[in-house]
This record gives structure tokens, C-alpha cells and sequence, in this order.
């Protein structure tokens, strides 16, 4: 019976980044000018298939966008993308999310996503923190079968909304999961 230590896991899912992050996910090789064209791009469509998130926007203090995550996995799985944060509509740091996971789970796949922070605090503590792992205060907001984002912003305490759209590929399988938020100088 093999036996799995943090120290095996940490190791994996860095092996397993390197390996993501080397499929070219063409964001961030150019630096910040790309990464603000990908952003850009990336809630011109979100805004124009999901218009209800224009005001969940509106009413936010700030929008973490990852134009691109590219995520893999057999056993062992990492995911990694670069993107912006916004407040007030001007990009104010840039970010990389990094994923890893074990479980039963086999392909790949990409997709885009944006963590509206909804509080001025949740985005001071986004900001402030060397490095940060989404939580329990995240509420996600999700499609519905006619292509809407359906989120209950009159009534959510939530601090902090997530959407998750443009998936392509595919990967299968239960994982335990994490995905940590790093300021980086592209």
C-alpha cells in the first residue's frame, strides 16, 4: 500500500504546475500588456453572453479575472493561469492561480474565471494576504439551462462571487482541491 505524505502531494502538484504551465496558456509571456488584453477580452464576453454580471460588477469593489486556467490531471492533477485584479475598471496588481489536486480524475481542460469581491473588506483582505486559497466565503454563481448566470445578489451575504464559464475539454473524476492566488510582476 502506498502511503502519501504532504511532502509526496507539495511535490506532485508543483511537477504537475510546471507541466501546465509549460502547455502555453499564452497568457502572461508578453507580460502585463497581454494579460490586460486578455482581461478585457475575457469580460467583453462575459458581460456580453451573461449580462446579469454587469450588475453583480457594478455593485462590486473590485473583479480578480483569469482569462485562461489550464488545468490537467491523471491521479495527480495542477492547474495554472494569470490574470488581473480590477477596482474601479484600471488593473491594479496582477495574479497567477495555482491548482493542485489528487483523487480519481483523468484529462484537461480550460476555462475562464472572475471572483467578484463584493465587500471592501473582502477585497483588503484579498489584497493585504502574501498569498490566498479561495474559502468558505465564496459563493459561486452558476449557469442555468438557458444560458443565464443566476446569482441571488439582492439576497447573498456572500463576500466574494465566483463565475466559472468558457469551459472546453474535459476532466473526470472527484478531487480534493485548492487553488491559491499569488501577486506576481509579469
Amino acid at each position: 500500500m502506498t502511503r502519501f505524505t504532504r511532502r509526496s502531494f507539495t511535490l506532485a502538484a508543483l511537477a504537475g504546475a510546471g507541466v501546465t504551465a509549460a502547455c502555453g496558456n499564452g497568457v502572461g509571456s508578453t507580460g502585463g500588456a497581454t494579460i490586460d488584453a486578455r482581461v478585457d477580452s475575457t469580460l467583453n464576453f462575459l458581460y456580453n453572453r451573461y449580462p446579469a454580471t454587469r450588475d453583480i460588477a457594478q455593485k462590486s469593489a473590485g473583479q480578480l479575472v483569469m482569462p485562461l486556467v489550464t488545468e490537467a490531471g491523471l491521479g495527480f492533477g495542477a492547474g495554472y493561469g494569470r490574470g488581473a485584479l480590477r477596482v474601479g475598471g484600471t488593473t491594479v496588481d496582477f495574479y497567477s492561480a495555482t491548482k493542485g489536486s489528487f483523487g480519481l480524475q483523468i484529462g484537461a481542460q480550460q476555462y475562464a474565471h472572475v471572483l467578484f469581491f463584493m465587500t471592501d473588506e473582502a477585497l483588503m483582505r484579498f489584497r493585504r494576504s502574501s498569498g490566498w486559497a479561495a474559502g468558505a466565503d465564496v459563493e459561486y454563481v452558476f449557469n442555468d439551462k438557458g444560458d443565464n448566470i443566476r446569482a441571488e445578489t439582492t439576497t447573498s451575504t456572500a463576500p466574494i462571487l465566483a463565475v466559472i464559464f468558457g469551459q472546453a475539454g474535459l476532466l473526470v473524476g472527484a478531487t480534493l482541491e485548492g487553488v491559491k492566488y499569488t501577486r506576481i510582476i509579469p
